[in-house]
């Protein structure tokens, strides 16, 4: 069989390029369509992690429980923690809450000063009202007392 002429292939190529970017956008809305439609805006709760310098610190998993039931459990990888470090922030879950009061407790493993075994819990009441709700959990350093700090805020 001919070989197709380098010219008619770099034409399928360009083609098959533009299918696939295509695709790509179709994911993507579908992507959206599918999380507004299992997340309305009325009830969506996003709960996200951020950190910073992390000297006091080594994250290793985050556990989330949102009224005494288990919603995320993540363990990091090395390259997670240092994109967290470069200021990356991280959706750890993404849920639906009713109306109401509700209360969010995330705990921290990892190590800690002096490279001991470290777990922090933290707690947060959020009053749930209608929109969505967006937690973050962020991880500091107290230079002051050379400790960790767990600190979890409601974003206006």
């Amino acid at each position: 069989a001919p070989t197709p002429e380098p010219a008619m292939a770099a034409s399928v190529d360009s083609e098959v390029q533009v299918l696939k970017d295509e695709v790509l956008d179709l994911n993507r809305e579908l992507f959206l369509l599918e999380e507004e439609l299992l997340f309305p805006a009325n009830t969506q709760v996003a709960v996200f992690v951020s950190m910073d310098v992390g000297e006091f610190f080594a994250l290793d998993s985050v556990q989330l429980k949102v009224d005494d039931r288990e919603v995320a459990n993540y363990l990091y990888t090395e390259r997670e923690v240092a994109a967290l470090h470069r200021g990356g922030v991280q959706k750890l879950y993404l849920g639906n809450l009713k109306a109401g009061s509700h209360e969010i407790v995330a705990f921290f493993t990892g190590k800690g000063p002096h490279e001991r075994d470290y777990r922090r819990g933290t707690t947060l009441i959020v009053d749930k009202a209608v929109g969505a709700k967006y937690v973050e959990l962020r991880i500091s350093d107290r230079a002051a007392s050379l400790q960790p700090e767990f600190v979890v805020r409601q974003w206006e």
